[in-house]
């Protein structure tokens, strides 16, 4: 879309660097009607049937970065990329000149937020997957009380071997990050008679900050990481961290892999002092001759906690929505802003 007579080429809804305050609206009060095509793309045809109908004036085109350029990509204002690929990204700006929202279907942005240029605001799908992920971190946690690894080791071997479990009930479960993966996890965690510890960067109401994790980490049956990967929360749970986990403690990890150091947790686990479930690791995919794979009281999934038939259609809601309200000159959800 090129400017025409009568318009700006900026817009509501979108901040000035995508961090700031709204713009002047689109169309000058008093311009005459001319038909402004706003360029959405997305990342295949499978992503426009999920999108659905969009609103008037709007024309949806999809390319998922790699191959040819479709008509229209320069013209492209509203960008959905493919879920969670950083690749090449300079050079897909560069094909988007016009771009101002990049939109994600995922909660993770560190490996696109360095990149995102002056202008564009950038957003996540913050709240999409949170029960999905909650519902693995309570998988996991049961699975690892109940030893479920160790039945279906039997089972394989034909073997009736009852060994002795342990249950949820009246454990203190330490989630570190209190975001809306935590939250949820939370709720779930307290249906099962379990208590909940939120920590988050800063103290809030109901929230611990950061800085008391080694006064709680010694009370915590089980120790849950939801956080963002950020330059501060990379190598959090090293060696001092997991030394502070009382013997027999439970480690699961939903966050990024680079949170902990794997090095250390290999150490303790090998050990035989601490337990862990792991949907990320550092490095992923894991290597076929990684160490991770036969060390002891671990279950590995392969970063699967938002990997469910529901997640597009959820998604794209969320797109669908952020789409309305940027045609409408509204404010738009999960703005990524400051250091995240």
């Amino acid at each position: 879309m090129f400017p025409l007579p009568g318009f700006l080429t900026h817009g509501p809804g979108v901040p000035d660097n995508g961090r700031g305050a709204d713009l002047p609206p689109r169309i000058v009060q008093g311009a005459p009607t001319v038909t402004v095509v706003t360029v959405v793309c997305v990342p295949d045809d499978h992503a426009v049937e999920l999108l659905g109908t969009v609103p008037e004036g709007v024309r949806v085109i999809a390319w998922d970065g790699d191959g040819p350029q479709p008509d229209g990509l320069a013209d492209t204002e509203f960008w959905v990329p493919q879920v969670e690929d950083a690749s090449e990204l300079e050079a897909k700006f560069v094909a988007m000149p016009r771009l101002r929202v990049m939109q994600l279907t995922s909660a993770g942005v560190e490996d696109v937020l360095d990149h995102v240029p002056d202008g564009v605001t950038l957003c996540d799908a913050r709240g999409v997957h949170g029960s999905s992920v909650a519902e693995l971190v309570l998988t996991l946690v049961l699975a690892s009380l109940r030893r479920l690894p160790d039945f279906l080791d039997a089972q394989r071997d034909r073997r009736w071997d009852l060994v002795e479990a342990d249950d949820l009930r009246d454990k203190t479960v330490l989630i570190v990050g209190a975001g809306d993966l935590g939250e949820q996890t939370a709720r779930r965690l307290r249906s099962f008679d379990a208590t909940p510890v939120l920590v988050a960067h800063s103290a809030r109401e109901g929230v611990h900050a950061t800085d008391e994790l080694p006064d709680l980490l010694p009370d915590a049956d089980v120790v849950v990481l939801t956080l963002p990967l950020t330059p501060k929360t990379a190598g959090l749970v090293d060696a001092e961290f997991l030394a502070r986990m009382r013997d027999g403690a439970l480690l699961v990890n939903v966050a990024r892999g680079k949170v902990v150091d794997t090095d250390a947790l290999l150490a303790e686990l090998t050990s035989g002092r601490l337990r862990a479930a792991l949907d990320v690791v550092d490095p992923e995919p894991l290597p076929s001759d990684h160490a991770l794979w036969s060390a002891p009281n671990l279950i590995i999934t392969p970063h699967a906690a938002g990997h469910v038939k529901q997640a597009g259609s959820r998604a794209f809601a969320l797109v669908a929505e952020q789409l309305r309200r940027f045609v409408a000159g509204e404010k738009l959800e999960n703005v990524v802003e400051g250091a995240y």
